[in-house]
């Protein structure tokens, strides 16, 4: 399932991603694996929460971005959640259309049996209406 966290820039959204990252780790069987444009949020999460720098690994758009996922997802088999933190910034979808690939991520998620937290930053009114039903939290 494709979980979208959507709110303008400092609403919380992050605070909300990293405690509900750091309370699925306590009942989770599998992995769990953050991404985030740094590695500012390293020390408040838990140490079985893999976080990934997406910046030190040379992804210059969507395309790469997305196939930096399946790679995640294909080396760790045991993967149950990935949250993307900042995700218009880290998969290069600033001013673009985030359909195509929010529709990768639910292909991925049924495929893989793998949860997705994506925060954006953009009101409820600017989520595409065939999309508004994956939002789980609006701040």
């Amino acid at each position: 399932m494709v979980h979208l966290i959507t709110g303008n820039k400092g609403k919380g959204k992050t605070k909300w991603m990293l405690n509900k990252a750091n309370e699925a780790v306590k009942d989770i069987l599998g992995s769990i694996c953050y991404l985030d444009k740094n590695a500012q949020h390293m020390y408040e999460l838990k140490t079985r929460i893999r976080l990934i720098n997406v910046n030190d690994y040379m992804i210059e758009n969507s395309d790469q971005f997305l196939g930096f996922v399946s790679g995640i997802i294909s080396q760790d088999h045991d993967l149950e959640q990935m949250y993307f933190d900042s995700f218009l910034s880290i998969s290069y979808l600033e001013n673009a259309d985030i359909r195509p690939a929010i529709n990768k991520l639910l292909k991925l998620s049924d495929k893989f049996n793998v949860d997705f937290y994506v925060s954006i930053s953009l009101d409820d009114h600017e989520i595409p209406e065939e999309l508004k039903e994956y939002v789980t939290v609006s701040l």
